[in-house]
């Protein structure tokens, strides 16, 4: 794990019947890794879009236990593979020691053109070092 993000889950998260619907934890993921961009990286999404961006180019969910209005998550990422422009990271969201869920995601470094690029030098030496310190 290289980033730990607290979630607690709030009203505007869950559905009618107290439970997270689905969607919000995508939300929640992109909080985790906006700030873990700005936090870990240095390179806030605030600079970065001026000229460049990361979508999310992939996606692979497993639900594991529902999560309910007032539960404390914690959301940590793995930096698991760096491309030339990708980034793989797991998430997992794990309440008192149980894995709710966990995602694993693709990020693509790309220009203002939204073309895939070369992560900035500075951001793929932070993220070398990151993984290299993991193994």
């Amino acid at each position: 794990m290289h980033f730990t993000f607290p979630q607690k889950v709030l009203f505007k998260h869950c559905d009618p019947a107290g439970i997270v619907f689905y969607p919000r934890f995508f939300e929640m993921i992109n909080d985790a890794v906006e700030t873990l961009f700005s936090d870990l990286l240095g390179w806030p999404f605030e600079d970065m879009h001026a000229e460049a961006g990361v979508p999310t180019a992939a996606f692979d969910v497993r639900f594991k236990r529902p999560c309910r209005h007032g539960d404390q998550l914690e959301l940590r990422l793995t930096l698991t593979r760096l491309g030339r422009s990708s980034l793989s990271l797991t998430t997992r969201a794990v309440r008192q020691d149980t894995v709710c869920f966990e995602a694993d995601q693709t990020l693509v470094c790309v220009d203002s053109e939204g073309r895939p690029a070369a992560w900035p030098e500075h951001v793929r030496a932070r993220i070398e070092d990151i993984m290299e310190a993991q193994t």
